[in-house]
């Protein structure tokens, strides 16, 4: 089921499920720390960080590439498309922003505020998330880079 008719930044197009957006915030993370430099990440690493079956980030990655949010090299490494890149980024920034809110507003412990901003960023609206990084801002707290 998709969370919205909208992308995460608003725009009309794709509407990825939550699983689909936990997937590209994933690869995303995991390109930040590629060693090859190009980006590119194992979709082994992506199925150990989610916790996930390889068939499972397989069936995924199927359905990200047809949605043209990601590419696979004959090698079976996974680069995130431009389109996919900027989706990741905004739900890898709404992740972070929620989790810092739970943990510094609500006093939220770190580990549960993890989780839970996880299950938070695919349903808040682009306009909510841009309230709350405003609200963070505006009381001076940073949203960590990580």
């Amino acid at each position: 089921m998709a969370t919205s008719a909208t992308d995460p930044q608003g725009q009309e197009g794709h509407s990825l499920t939550r699983a689909g957006e936990d997937y590209l915030e994933s690869i995303y993370r995991l390109s930040l720390e590629s060693a090859e430099g190009d980006k590119s990440v194992r979709s082994v690493d992506v199925a150990e960080q989610l916790e996930v079956s390889k068939a499972s980030v397989n069936k995924a990655l199927s359905q990200l590439k047809e949605m043209g949010m990601v590419v696979q090299s004959r090698y079976g490494r996974v680069v995130l498309t431009e389109e996919g890149e900027a989706y990741a980024k905004v739900v890898w920034r709404s992740h972070r922003a929620l989790r810092t809110f739970l943990e510094h507003d609500l006093g939220v412990k770190p580990e549960i505020a993890d989780e839970e901003a996880c299950l938070m960023e695919h349903v808040l609206s682009g306009d909510t998330m841009q309230r709350l990084i405003g609200y963070l801002e505006c009381q001076g707290v940073e949203i960590p880079k990580e």
